[in-house]
């Protein structure tokens, strides 16, 4: 409580306890008449003795008044306005304390926190970090200012559809686009009778899945699957042996914890000289990477994505590195098949699909963004123009499986919306230039481009950055939250993008959840619920603009099928990632700016959306069984 620092000021006293002032004002004042006499009858010692007898009770009484007075004051504290007791007790302070222990311009009162100089920043000795700004504005007021920057109306998403439609053209026809086409070499969709089981392992992101599928030919499956995270010392070294070998290793270790009679009777084979009759895996590898797919179980690695870099892989067949491998431990698979994660996805949801026509696209909104659909096979012109050889394929279909790789679209920035915040993610990216979609949508980038906006208003002078504080008597006052120079809100992927999804899902009044999570994950204390509001306003613009930027993506896809003009059917779309999955109404946001497209509109209700659940898993296991030849 205030009360508690309430001081005095003392007064300097002599070693006799006596003020020399005051006692020079009292012997003028009090003895004068007497002076005479005194000093005509007394030596100068008993003269001394005579003034200090009679100051005495004077000095007392003050002493005693001072003594009343301070508890007054104290009782009276909590009533006293906070500017006049603030007065009192900093220039006590100020006047007593050493002028290095004197407190930083922040900790002064609300109404007095003033930087020495607006703009600078300083450290306490607590490494607690202080911006100096001069409040003109709300951060809700900024905050707006921000959310506008991340506007992407419906103008720009018919301008951006139009383009992704002609790069899909373009992509078709040529080598070398920025929208690569890559034809996949898979003809054929799956109907739900497929039977058997096999193997499918998934190199997606961070963490490298081996699963075995067994297919019931009902539409339904049974998957069991194992996970491991990748170190990230493997995500970027030196050689392609050091990534591939470690993932052979996990194959083994699935083969031997979930199918040991297998794994150790084809073992007692090897060891006997036994080689008839053996039973290999067919393997589906589901790699999640751009390629340049030569062959159903054939393709040259194009670049890395998603915090991988490994020099030595680019432009090697990545399935001949992992089959090198496999044998290296001579383990009982064979890769069979190449599979992109939206091939994946699409081919699981085609088995599983409830509607009467195939799926149309599968697509991913998780860690990375891309999509994979069904396309005339008359229009992928570049498989018969291409100088290089194009692998053999099954023409009976009519139909080819193109991998768009989508995270690459207009990464000239044509009609792709461009704020401080991308540009500066994409600087410091380790592949600046490129997946320029990529890094506007996918839930690895979305957390950092919330970061750096919020940054930008930390830094902004004009900016107030505000906490809640409830007095004594109950009143609400504002003051300056306090940053720490350690919070991660300061460092490149500071903040998960699962943030953004706890921003969209806190509807209480107080956005506790909010307030909570800064407090403990981000180590900024005390927001109030306006701040609050405003960084869950800045978190939903940079979601929503995401979402609207994968409308563009899906509703150019459904414009080239035709599929909308041919009957009443649904055109069927599968779909799997966290964000899609996880953020509140990401569908919805989606489906808002595709009825805006030309062409869509209103029959945005027959696009069917569903979640493909372990599309990679399952549909690398299908296309497995379809290359292996034993689709029954």
């Amino acid at each position: 409580m205030w009360s508690g620092f309430i001081t005095t000021k003392t007064l300097p006293i002599t070693a006799n306890g006596v003020d020399p002032k005051r006692a020079q004002l009292s012997t003028k004042t009090r003895c004068a008449a007497n002076i005479e006499n005194t000093e005509n009858t007394r030596s100068a010692p008993q003269h001394r003795q005579h003034l200090l007898s009679s100051l005495r009770p004077a000095h007392h009484l003050l002493s005693l008044l001072l003594v009343l007075l301070v508890l007054v004051l104290q009782l009276l504290a909590p009533h006293l306005s906070r500017r006049l007791l603030h007065s009192v007790i900093t220039a006590e302070h100020a006047r007593r304390a050493p002028l290095a222990q004197r407190s930083p311009p922040l900790l002064r009162d609300p109404a007095e926190r003033v930087c020495p100089k607006p703009g600078t920043s300083f450290e306490d000795t607590d490494k607690t970090a202080y911006h100096c700004r001069q409040h003109t504005m709300s951060l809700a007021e900024h905050a707006q200012r921000v959310v506008a920057e991340f506007d992407f109306d419906q103008n720009a998403v018919q301008k951006s559809v139009d383009e992704f439609l002609r790069e899909m053209d373009e992509g078709l026809q040529n080598e070398g686009t920025e929208l690569s086409q890559i034809p996949t070499y898979v003809t054929a969709v799956p109907n739900g009778t497929e039977k058997g089981l096999y193997m499918a392992v998934d190199l997606g992101g961070t963490n490298f899945r081996v699963c075995s599928v067994n297919l019931h030919g009902n539409s339904t499956f049974t998957l069991t699957q194992s996970k491991t995270p990748i170190p990230h010392d493997l995500m970027v070294a030196k050689t392609s042996k050091e990534l591939f070998s470690f993932l052979a290793k996990q194959i083994e270790a699935f083969l031997k914890e979930h199918h040991e009679d297998h794994y150790f009777s084809h073992i007692k084979r090897r060891n006997t000289g036994e080689t008839q009759d053996q039973e290999i895996f067919s393997l589906g590898f589901t790699f999640s990477f751009p390629v340049n797919q030569v062959g159903i179980n054939k393709g040259m690695l194009m670049r890395w994505t998603k915090g991988f870099d490994i020099h030595d892989t680019v432009g090697k067949d990545v399935c001949a590195l992992l089959q090198k491998e496999i044998d290296a431990l001579h383990l009982p698979v064979k890769v069979a098949a190449l599979v992109n994660d939206t091939v994946g996805t699409l081919m699981a949801r085609s088995y599983t699909s409830p509607g009467k026509s195939h799926a149309l696209l599968g697509a991913i909104f998780g860690t990375g963004t891309n999509g994979a659909y069904v396309e005339k096979l008359s229009k992928v012109t570049k498989l018969v123009s291409s100088t290089a050889k194009a692998g053999t394929y099954d023409d009976s279909t009519g139909e080819m499986i193109i991998n768009t790789e989508w995270g690459s679209f207009d990464n000239k920035l044509r009609t792709l919306p461009n704020t401080p915040y991308d540009t500066t993610l994409d600087k410091d990216s380790n592949n600046p230039g490129i997946q320029m979609f990529e890094k506007r949508i996918s839930g690895m980038y979305l957390g950092e481009l919330f970061r750096l906006a919020v940054v930008s208003l930390i830094h902004d002078p004009n900016t107030p950055f505000t906490s809640s504080e409830t007095g004594p008597t109950g009143s609400e006052s504002k003051t300056t939250t306090r940053i720490p120079a350690t919070s991660p809100v300061f460092k490149q992927w500071g903040i998960d993008t699962s943030f953004l999804s706890l921003c969209a899902s806190d509807t209480s009044a107080s956005l506790n959840l909010i307030r909570e999570s800064l407090a403990s994950d981000l180590q900024i204390p005390d927001v109030s619920p306006e701040d609050a509001r405003a960084l869950q306003a800045i978190a939903g613009a940079v979601v929503r603009r995401a979402a609207r930027l994968s409308a563009v993506a899906i509703g150019a896809i459904v414009l080239n099928s035709g599929r909308l003009d041919e009957g009443e059917q649904d055109v069927d779309i599968g779909v799997d990632g966290s964000l899609v999955e996880f953020y509140p109404d990401f569908e919805g946001l989606v489906r808002e700016a595709l009825r805006g497209v030309k062409g869509i509109g209103e029959r945005e209700k027959r696009v069917r959306i569903g979640i493909a659940k372990d599309g990679s898993g399952v549909g690398a296991a299908l296309i497995a069984l379809v290359a292996a030849g034993r689709a029954e």
